[in-house]
């Protein structure tokens, strides 16, 4: 049996993204793999469709005092974020999960690439939040921007 891996609803076409769409990959979704597909913005009880949200700290300082993304409009929903990456990292307790795959850039699931803050489409670097707890949790992140790495992961079938 396969490992299960934690993977963005979205990638799965899930439309759970702040503009009510999804990021459908569909060599991820038609692999033969036990995803445990989550949202962690919707499972922090943001609604589908939100105003967009960005990093104005570090994925480490944000964990540490609980503010630091705004979105649009200046509103701090760090809360959001965090509760919602918690308890997404809750849905693999008690299952070995060593790989997740998740959306590139999101302040919840970017890997080595966040938006800066200025919703001018720059990138800094750094990880999302659900991303950063992963991590730390000893999982091993892969970008959806990656292709070459989940399609290694994929032929290897996640043994």
């Amino acid at each position: 049996m396969c490992q299960p891996v934690l993977i963005s609803a979205c990638l799965l076409g899930d439309n759970c993204r702040y503009d009510g769409c999804n990021s459908l990959i569909s060599q991820l979704k038609n692999a033969s793999i036990n995803w445990i597909p989550v949202c962690p913005e919707i499972e922090g009880g943001m609604p589908t469709p939100r105003l967009k949200s960005e990093f104005q700290d570090t994925a480490s300082n944000i964990l540490n005092t609980g503010k630091g993304i705004l979105n649009e409009v200046g509103e701090d929903n760090a809360d959001a974020f965090i509760t919602g990456a918690k308890k997404s990292l809750q849905k693999i307790s008690g299952q070995t999960v060593k790989y997740a795959i998740l959306k590139s850039k999101s302040p919840s699931c970017g890997f080595e690439q966040v938006y800066d803050g200025s919703f001018s489409g720059k990138l800094i670097q750094g990880n999302g939040i659900l991303t950063q707890l992963a991590m730390d949790a000893g999982i091993k992140v892969i970008s959806s921007d990656d292709t070459e790495k989940w399609f290694e992961l994929l032929d290897r079938k996640i043994k």
